[in-house]
């Protein structure tokens, strides 16, 4: 496998994570390099983004044993706060789990609050597929 899709799949896993990475403007130059099967490079994108919301929804499974904790970088009153808006919105809040800023934590949450896999799976895999499909539609209509 070319080291570019290697790349992609790394900056998609660790963007979807709590790491200040971004994985679009490589997938934008990899699409516009003209290189690349589009399918292969939306295919590992995806995977990589998905693969790093399940390691913020595995955190967030064990993460409230360590709430109390002096070190723990959640206030108790942010995380009851980001509970009931999980409450109140569902697991359909998860089709925003593609959206910069609030996406990461979103799949955090919903680990805290014991969504089940299949269904996180299924929601974040369609919402952030979209949002790379979308991404790239843009990128070949912007070529021509």
């Amino acid at each position: 496998m070319s080291g570019a899709y290697i790349g992609l799949f790394f900056a998609a896993f660790g963007a979807a994570t709590l790491l200040p990475l971004q994985s679009e403007a490589l997938l934008v130059g990899l699409l516009v390099s003209d290189r690349y099967w589009l399918w292969l490079l939306l295919a590992v994108a995806t995977l990589g983004n998905v693969l790093g919301s399940l390691v913020n929804w595995w955190l967030g499974r064990g993460i409230e044993r360590f709430r109390d904790r002096r070190w723990f970088p959640v206030s108790p009153r942010h995380l009851d706060k980001a509970r009931i808006h999980y409450q109140r919105f569902g697991h359909w809040s998860l089709l925003l789990s593609w959206v910069p800023v609030i996406g990461d934590p979103l799949t955090l949450v919903a680990g805290v609050m014991r969504e089940p896999l299949g269904r996180f799976l299924l929601i974040v895999t369609l919402a952030k597929g979209a949002r790379y499909g979308v991404l790239a539609l843009a990128t070949l209509g912007w070529m021509g």
